[in-house]
C-alpha cells in the first residue's frame, strides 16, 4: 500500500497535470521544475561543490560516507529541454549517501538551443575527463533519470563503439528509451500517471531530435544492440506512462546478455525518487545495496 506522503504528493503532482496545456512555454517548463526543487532541501551534512568541467558547469555532491575513489556520474533529466544541478541536487545527495560515492552531475546543453547530438557529446567528454582525472572505470557508476537515463545508455553505446573501457556500473530510473511512443503504457497508464500526459510526450521529442529517425538507437535505445553493457539496475514506477520504455529495454539487454536488477514499484509515478517519500528512499536504499555490494 502506498505510503501517506506519496499519496499527497500524487495528489500534488495531479493537480498540476491537470493545469497544463500545449500553450506552456519551455521557460515556464524550466521554472516549474526548479521550483519543484525547492520542495526537497538537500541535509546539511553533503558538501556541496560548484565547478566548470569541458566548459559545462557541474557539481560534485559528496556524502560524509564518500568512499575516495569511487564517482558517480549523474546525468539529469527533464525531457532533454530542462533540468539542471539545482533540480537534481537532493536525489543526488542521497544517491551519495546510499551508494558511498562522489556524484557528478553536469549541466549538458539542453535543446532547443542545442538538439541531439550535444546532450551526448557532452555526457561522453565528462565521462572521458574523468578518466583523464585519474578516476578508474572499475570505480565508476553512470546513471540518469527519465531523459537522463536515455542518455545514460546513448553515452555508453558511444564509449563502446569507440572501443573505450565502460563504467563498471549503471542506473537508470524510469529511462525514457521511446522516441516514438509506442509502448502500450502510454495508453494504459495515461489515467493512473498523475505527472505526465501522453500529448506531451509526443510533442517533446522533436524539440531534441529534430528531423532524426526517431528509433534511431542513440535517441532510442530500445533499438540498440547492448553488447557488452555494464550491469545495470532499472527501476520504474507502475503508474507511469513510460513503464514500457524500462520493460523492452529490459528485455533487449538480458537478451544481449546483459546482467540487469529490474523493479517495477507498485503505485508510483515517473522518478518518484526525486521525492521525499519512504517508497523513494527505499529505491535509493537498494541502489545503494547494488552499487556497494558490486564496487568493493
Amino acid at each position: 500500500m502506498a505510503s501517506q506522503e506519496s499519496l499527497v504528493v500524487r495528489q500534488f503532482l495531479k493537480a498540476g497535470k491537470s493545469n497544463q496545456t500545449a500553450e506552456a512555454s519551455i521557460e515556464a517548463a524550466r521554472q516549474g521544475l526548479e521550483a519543484l526543487s525547492t520542495l526537497t532541501p538537500v541535509s546539511p551534512d553533503i558538501d556541496i561543490e560548484k565547478t566548470v568541467i569541458e566548459g559545462m558547469n557541474a557539481e560534485w555532491v559528496t556524502a560524509p560516507n564518500a568512499v575516495e575513489g569511487r564517482v558517480f556520474l549523474y546525468l539529469h533529466g527533464g525531457a532533454y529541454i530542462m533540468g539542471s544541478c539545482n533540480t537534481h541536487r537532493y536525489l543526488a545527495s542521497k544517491l551519495s549517501r546510499s551508494t558511498a560515492a562522489r556524484v557528478l552531475v553536469p549541466e549538458y546543453r539542453l535543446a532547443p538551443e542545442n538538439p541531439y547530438p550535444a546532450a551526448i557529446e557532452d555526457a561522453v567528454r565528462i565521462y572521458r575527463w574523468l578518466i583523464a582525472a585519474g578516476y578508474s572505470s572499475a570505480n565508476i557508476v553512470i546513471g540518469g533519470d527519465s531523459a537522463g537515463g536515455g542518455l545514460t545508455l546513448a553515452t555508453l553505446l558511444s564509449l563502446r563503439d569507440e572501443g573505450e573501457r565502460l563504467p563498471a556500473l549503471a542506473v537508470l530510473l524510469s529511462p525514457w528509451t521511446d522516441m516514438e511512443g509506442s509502448g502500450e503504457s502510454v495508453k494504459t497508464r495515461a489515467e493512473a500517471d498523475p505527472w505526465l500526459s501522453p500529448d506531451s510526450m509526443r510533442q517533446t521529442p522533436r524539440l531534441y531530435i529534430r528531423d532524426l529517425d526517431p528509433r534511431h538507437p542513440l535517441v532510442s535505445p530500445i533499438h540498440a544492440d547492448l553488447t557488452g553493457f555494464p550491469p545495470m539496475l532499472i527501476h520504474v514506477g507502475n503508474d507511469e506512462i513510460l513503464l514500457d520504455d524500462s520493460v523492452r529495454l529490459v528485455n533487449r539487454a538480458r537478451a544481449a546478455g546483459v546482467e540487469v536488477n529490474f523493479k517495477i514499484w507498485d503505485d508510483m509515478w515517473h522518478v518518484f525518487q526525486t521525492f521525499a517519500i519512504p517508497e523513494g528512499q527505499m529505491s535509493i536504499d537498494e541502489i545503494g545495496d547494488f552499487v556497494v555490494n558490486r564496487l568493493k
